[in-house]
């Protein structure tokens, strides 16, 4: 009733300003409601009545009629005035009886997205637990939307969270099987590559930190977490789909008890909730990171007791996989895998050793065992898990490009580094070594300078190195007080090997580390060729000799055609400086200052 006096009161208003304005002769006026919101519960206006409001106002014509036609018109504009204001009248006084009316009436119920969703699908005719299961499979939405709506569809928690829990994880089995399909992976790549992203910390620390991280990324009910993206950030990590599935699972229940929480018992029970949540995830963060001095000599710089052969190849040492990650992006020259190895601490190594890999199988020539790869470990002694059970390699996918058939051609392809990068998590390494003194580090005194200087996955001792130095909690992290200097040569910036891990020591240390890309692709040297790894040594030539005359340790690992290209521009320096490069050389070598590691 209210719209209705309004919208009367308003109309004759104007229909009476309008007369004023109507010539002689015959006319009619009509006044129609143009298009307004729609008007619901006891207000909506009846279509019937209000569709269309007309007046006609007739006027008689002639010019001996003008006077009587005015006073007739001023009558009719003072009894519409009068009757407009009378309508304005009582709509004002009805404003504040409708205000408290508004205020009794029952409340219209305002659907959120889980809702309606749940309203789609029961359209189709699917029970209400059936929806409720669906809901909870549905990414986005998941189960943090589908515990508000089954308590809203009004079933009891016990039997919304088990229905919720189950929705959630149907499909997360097979979509942990379906990302192994290089199609499928591909066609994904975006969201993968946004997983990647959002899912970046788990891959820190042991397989139980992952796991226990990966568990709290799920059940933490937040915008962008959850259980798709975790089954996505496990695949992409490697972690083994048994492990990945038991962390998922725990933290899809642990979510679901936070939003049953949340929806019974509001703020406070959330909180509760995730408090125990954080109890139960939280031990591997808390005392997981202890110091790292378990594995030292005494004193810890004693290179007297360093292992060297402990497995042959008669006998080698079986490993176990634990991942095995692509660490360059979709633009890099080659493939790169991360490859994490579990020898349960029966396989001790120095930084800068190297492990010997036995592929299965036999030579095509004559039928006896592939012949032992040696590759540089990329882990400290400690790995990446920092218990003193694991280690790591960086490995490259040898393969060789037939520009006869314009592709890769299988029969050239490497053999050891094609096994390595297809293992996957349970798979089994045969192992020999740890081979190798050349590249170790000389610790006795913490001053000395590290310059280190790598091609492509002659990165891999190297990150040794720096984690042992600043990452981890070892007695030669403590002691430090040099420099360690850092050149990297790739083709180009996808190539680039743990560049996030040196960015973080770069940042946490900037007087003690340095580091320089050398990108052959996209970067020019001074004489406006490609940048290579020996043009990017040669910017810092003077401050490079400094640093060995005072004593610094200079290494190189990596491809064997690097080295012609440095010797040559540090003899060039040398004689610049008016040195005997030979001479010069075999002073550092009798030193101890010059390490080769090359292939």
């Amino acid at each position: 009733m209210l719209s209705r006096f309004l919208f009367l009161g308003v109309c004759l208003f104007l229909d009476r300003r309008a007369a004023a304005f109507v010539p002689q002769g015959r006319h009619v006026v009509s006044v129609r409601p143009t298009a307004s919101p729609r008007l619901t519960g006891a207000w909506a206006p009846t279509p019937a009545k209000d569709s269309q409001l007309s007046m006609k106002l007739r006027f008689g014509g002639g010019s001996n009629q003008v006077s009587s036609t005015m006073i007739k018109k001023s009558t009719v504009s003072k009894v519409l005035s009068r009757v407009a204001l009378a309508f304005l009248a009582i709509a004002m006084v009805q404003m504040p009886l409708a205000a408290h009316a508004a205020k009794k009436a029952k409340v219209v119920e305002h659907l959120h997205t889980g809702q309606k969703v749940a309203n789609f699908f029961r359209t189709f005719g699917i029970p209400d637990l059936g929806v409720l299961a669906i809901i909870s499979a549905l990414p986005v939405v998941e189960l943090r939307g589908a515990v508000p709506v089954g308590i809203w569809m009004g079933y009891p928690i016990t039997t919304v969270l088990p229905v919720c829990v189950l929705g959630n994880m149907a499909p997360i089995i097979p979509l942990l099987y379906l990302l192994r399909n290089p199609t499928l992976k591909n066609l994904m790549a975006p969201i993968l590559k946004r997983a990647e992203k959002k899912a970046a910390g788990l891959g820190v620390g042991s397989l139980e930190k992952q796991w226990a991280s990966l568990a709290a990324f799920v059940g933490i009910p937040l915008p962008g977490t959850g259980a798709w993206t975790g089954a996505m950030g496990a695949f992409l990590l490697g972690m083994p789909t048994a492990v990945a599935l038991s962390s998922i699972f725990t933290g899809v229940v642990s979510a679901g008890v936070i939003m049953s929480a949340i929806t019974l018992a509001g703020r406070k029970g959330g909180l509760a909730a995730l408090a125990a949540l954080f109890a139960f995830t939280g031990k591997e963060f808390l005392f997981g990171s202890k110091k790292q001095d378990f594995l030292e000599a005494d004193p810890y710089w004693d290179q007297s007791t360093v292992p060297v052969n402990v497995y042959k190849n008669k006998a080698p040492f079986t490993g176990k996989v634990v991942s095995t990650k692509r660490i360059v992006g979709p633009k890099a020259t080659g493939e790169t895998c991360h490859i994490i190895i579990d020898h349960k601490g029966d396989f001790p190594y120095w930084e800068g050793q190297s492990w010997g890999v036995i592929p299965p199988g036999v030579r095509e020539k004559d039928g006896k065992p592939h012949s032992v790869r040696l590759y540089s470990i990329a882990s400290s002694r400690y790995g990446d898990d920092m218990t003193g059970n694991t280690g790591s390699l960086c490995v490259r996918r040898a393969t060789y490009w037939c520009p006869e058939l314009k592709a890769d051609d299988p029969a050239k392809k490497g053999i050891c580094s094609n096994f390595l990068c297809d293992t996957k998590a349970g798979d089994e390494v045969q192992m020999t070594g740890p081979a190798g003194k050349v590249m170790l580090m000389p610790e006795e005194d913490p001053s000395t300078d590290y310059i280190m200087v790598a091609t492509g996955t002659g990165i891999a001792p190297y990150r040794g190195f720096v984690r042992r130095l600043f990452t981890e909690k070892t007695p030669a992290a403590e002691a430090y007080k040099g420099q360690a200097w850092l050149f990297l040569g790739v083709a180009n910036s996808d190539a680039l090997l743990y560049d996030d891990e040196w960015q973080e020591v770069k940042t946490n240390n900037p007087e003690q580390f340095r580091l320089d890309y050398a990108l052959s692709r996209e970067q020019n040297n001074a004489k406006g060729g490609k940048m290579y790894i020996q043009d990017k040594v040669e910017e810092y030539a003077d401050e490079v000799f400094e640093k060995l005359e005072n004593g610094a340790h200079i290494y190189f690992c990596g491809l064997k055609g690097m080295m012609p290209g440095i010797q040559g521009m540090l003899k060039g320096v040398a004689e610049k400086k008016g040195l005997e490069y030979d001479a010069w050389l075999k002073g550092l070598k009798a030193k101890k200052q010059w390490h080769v590691e090359v292939y």
